[in-house]
């Protein structure tokens, strides 16, 4: 019990964490270099440039009318995940930009570009591998792909590209290119945090000496594996491949162990992007033979 309201304690606080930072990303680089970008952020700015509505409020208002839809068409499952994102992200965005010193740290629209997208991208990714979500634009997708089957990835570029030529028209030519490059950043700082810690390395070894080699990635190295029955292409001799998963730090040793056990070892070696179960997201399980 007391493990599980860790988790829900620690989950929270990194959903807050995670939209603090996305707030502090848009006060400190993006708001004072006038760079162009996409998402709720960006709407705010559009109706911001044209009508003057602080981009706190319209966010607040926006992320309101987003939750209120979510919870109609997607549920109360839905709803309490972006319960968090919905109020605090304009509440803690409003307080930053109350600070002055915040909007006069660099001037540079490089440097605001980058650090923006490293911050937005770092953000997304905490709330998201908190299992929440930031709500507001990410909700419209997820109603269509429900009601119409449209697919979520391609609704979120085409609204998110809609939102970046309404801010086109009031920009221009090089707040318009730093804000791609604002969005590509990010979009890659994105992929990279929600794989962070999850990504494995996978190998494939083919050997004569396969038992010895098997024993000893299960005894010397504690890992499991899976023998492939396989065969040879050439002449057709059946030798079975060993799989085995490990970390990134264990391929080193893995390698000497194999080398010292049959130096003719034939490995193969690729990254894997998530692995699941024991001994990975689970606890490894022992059993006695």
């Amino acid at each position: 019990m007391p493990q599980i309201k860790f988790n829900h304690l620690f989950r929270i606080g990194l959903i807050l964490a995670g939209n603090t930072l996305y707030a502090i990303g848009v006060v400190i680089f993006l708001l004072p270099s006038h760079i162009i970008t996409g998402g709720t952020t960006g709407l705010a700015l559009f109706f911001h440039h044209y009508l003057g509505i602080s981009v706190s409020g319209f966010v607040l208002v926006f992320n309101l009318i987003m939750f209120i839809l979510g919870l109609f068409f997607l549920g109360k499952a839905f709803a309490l995940t972006t319960l968090i994102s919905t109020f605090y992200y304009p509440f803690i965005l409003g307080i930053f930009q109350k600070i002055p010193a915040l909007q006069t740290i660099t001037q540079d629209k490089m440097i605001s570009a980058v650090f923006a997208g490293l911050f937005i991208g770092i953000s997304i990714g905490m709330v998201i591998r908190a299992g929440a979500s930031t709500g507001g634009m990410d909700i419209p997708p997820l109603i269509l792909n429900k009601k119409l089957g449209w697919s979520v990835s391609v609704v979120l570029y085409i609204l998110d590209f809609t939102i970046l030529l309404l801010q086109m028209l009031f920009s221009n030519t090089e707040e318009i290119l730093y804000g791609l490059i604002l969005v590509m950043i990010y979009t890659l700082v994105l992929d990279k945090v929600l794989l962070m810690g999850s990504s494995q390395t996978q190998v494939k070894i083919i050997s004569q000496k396969y038992l010895s080699i098997n024993d000893a990635i299960i005894h010397r190295l504690d890992r499991g594996s899976t023998l492939i029955q396989a065969e040879t292409g050439y002449l057709n001799h059946s030798c079975p491949v060993i799989l085995t998963v490990i970390s990134n730090r264990e391929l080193v040793h893995l390698n000497k162990l194999v080398l010292e056990i049959d130096p003719q070892a034939f490995m193969i070696v690729n990254k894997v992007n998530e692995v699941r179960g024991p001994g990975f997201t689970a606890d490894k399980i022992y059993l006695n033979k």
